[in-house]
């Protein structure tokens, strides 16, 4: 975060200088006000007060000015911040989904920041700085006024501080709480039709309520401490000037000062208390930002953009693994350990095992979607951390188990979402998934707008774009999670030939699947179960060696007997 704030530091800059001339033009207001009742009302001079209207004047107009400037470049700054941390906050929820994290605020957080930015609260923190100054400016009109008004400055500021201890954690807490019941309901909206057909609408929205009467209660506490801080807080600045008035009046009574110089130390106090007390009335906006700050810094250094110093060649598709390891975050059990297996570019592989024995694990650290705990990938002969991030994504196709598609036409799916694609390798792509005909018949074709999630179509066409995208510009290194899920024997068919056409053009290849006419095509097979390699080797020996143990656990067939009636 220190490196995109670093971005805003020009606008940061030139917002400091700008506030010094404006709370140096603001001044014109007690100075004017001295001027009016020490000189203007002795000397009984029109003139003398016309021309002081008017120097006033342009220096209210000035700073006026100046502050309109000092707002744009706030807001200038906001968009700076916005437009660089965007989409690498982006890329890090996505890397933090992919791995199992959860960061679905991140940017929520980048608003945050951004709208904290163009806002009175950091005006006022900018404003602050000067509070001295004016404080130290009363003592020169008389030490007890200067006293005065330094002991009020303290007391206000002690009660910013007092803001913030009391109100920081039940803030963070009610947004914590906040961010569980929004989890929970979108969990809940994702299933509807599940919550629907066993008529769970009723449950889910007692345990919603559950949450959100746990920031309801601490958002009630937190508005019982922040109302009386903010009470407090007007109180003390208006008592602060009111005792200013009594000293000041009693010293002109004492004719230590004058009744110009007493109007305008009060309104140079009220100058010095005003940020502060606008920093406090906004403190739950800064509390805020310093939360999105620290949560958006944990998210980018917890997934740093991968920056390769080498100039490696797309990869041909050789594949090695050594001594492979994985642990998710946070967890203890190890879903992999000791995987290792080799596949010369253009060979094939079926993946087989148990439920949770660790496939499509192994089937996002292949594809670099998770980094392993231990042990290494290697592509042709380079690990794929030292592949640059797009030329390791232009070699790899990847179709996970669970298809999931993004607003917008099928042809910018398959495409990847890029901006700016080259229509002919989007339908190749397709002819290779052999999904073009189905594509055709699709209201649109290829601009049919998949809708959000890809509702406009059904399971199978989703799957069969969702592979059209795995091999869009022609990846030498595939990886297909049961990639018949959904299909029809129609697209059964058509994945079995985009399978033998795939071994044909030399591209690596390797499956997760339970069928027959899938493993059938494949050039060897893996079993995995518990997180390790059970067997591995040439898809007959394999298959034979799965099958005979099969036979041998369920003992030998039973004879049956003849029945009475012959």
């Amino acid at each position: 975060m220190a490196e995109f704030l670093r971005a805003c530091r020009r606008h940061f800059l030139h917002t400091g200088l700008f506030s010094l001339f404006v709370n140096v033009l603001i001044l014109a207001v007690p100075l004017y006000t001295l001027e009016v009742f020490d000189r203007v009302f002795s000397s009984r001079s029109l003139e003398t007060l016309l021309m002081l209207s008017i120097a006033a004047t342009l220096a209210l107009l000035a700073m006026m000015g100046l502050d309109l400037v000092r707002g744009r470049l706030l807001q200038a700054a906001g968009a700076t911040l916005d437009r660089g941390l965007g989409p690498e906050v982006i890329r890090g929820v996505f890397a933090a989904a992919a791995r199992g994290a959860a960061a679905p605020q991140g940017m929520r957080d980048v608003a945050t920041l951004r709208n904290f930015l163009a806002g009175p609260g950091v005006v006022a923190l900018f404003d602050a700085p000067w509070a001295p100054l004016f404080t130290l400016l009363i003592f020169f009109f008389h030490p007890l006024l200067g006293l005065f008004a330094a002991g009020g400055s303290i007391l206000l500021f002690l009660l910013a501080w007092l803001n913030e201890r009391l109100t920081r954690a039940p803030q963070e807490t009610m947004q914590e709480q906040a961010r569980d019941a929004a989890r929970f309901i979108d969990a809940s909206v994702r299933n509807a039709e599940a919550a629907k057909a066993l008529g769970m609408g009723d449950a889910l929205a007692r345990r919603w309520s559950e949450r959100n009467d746990l920031v309801l209660a601490t958002q009630s506490d937190l508005s019982r401490r922040a109302g009386w801080l903010t009470g407090l807080t007007r109180f003390t600045r208006l008592y602060i000037q009111v005792v200013m008035i009594g000293v000041g009046a009693y010293l002109v009574v004492l004719q230590e000062l004058s009744t110009g110089a007493m109007m305008a130390c009060t309104l140079v106090l009220a100058r010095a208390l005003g940020p502060v007390e606008a920093a406090i009335n906004t403190w739950k906006g800064f509390i805020d930002a310093r939360a999105a700050h620290a949560r958006l810094d944990q998210l980018l250094r917890a997934h740093p953009r991968r920056v390769s110093t080498l100039d490696l060649p797309s990869p041909r598709g050789a594949l090695v693994v050594q001594n492979l390891g994985f642990v998710l975050p946070g967890g203890e059990r190890p879903i992999l350990q000791g995987i290792g297996f080799g596949l010369e570019a253009g060979q094939s592989l079926g993946l087989i095992g148990p439920s949770a024995a660790g496939k499509s694990t192994l089937a996002r650290v292949l594809t670099g979607i998770w980094p392993p705990s231990a042990g290494t990938v290697r592509l042709d002969g380079a690990s794929l951390a030292d592949y640059p991030p797009d030329v390791l994504a232009a070699g790899l196709g990847y179709l996970p188990q669970d298809v999931e598609l993004f607003p917008g036409t099928v042809a910018e799916n398959i495409a990847r979402m890029g901006t700016a694609y080259d229509h002919e390798a989007v339908v190749a792509a397709a002819r290779r998934a052999n999904a073009h005909d189905m594509i055709l018949r699709l209201p649109r074709g290829y601009d049919t707008q998949v809708g959000e999630n890809g509702a406009n179509l059904s399971a199978g066409q989703r799957q069969r774009v969702g592979l059209a995208r795995a091999l869009f510009g022609e990846p030498r290194l595939v990886v297909l999670d049961e990639p018949n899920a959904n299909l029809d024997s129609e697209g059964e068919e058509a994945l079995v030939r985009t399978m033998a056409q795939l071994t044909r053009d030399g591209v690596t290849l390797i499956v997760i699947s339970h069928r027959p006419s899938l493993l059938a095509a494949v050039d060897r097979l893996l079993v995995l179960r518990d997180g390790r390699v059970e067997l591995f080797g040439p898809r007959d020996e394999v298959m034979a060696r799965v099958t005979g143990a099969a036979r041998t656990a369920a003992g030998p067939l039973p004879i049956p007997r003849k029945s009475g009636h012959g």
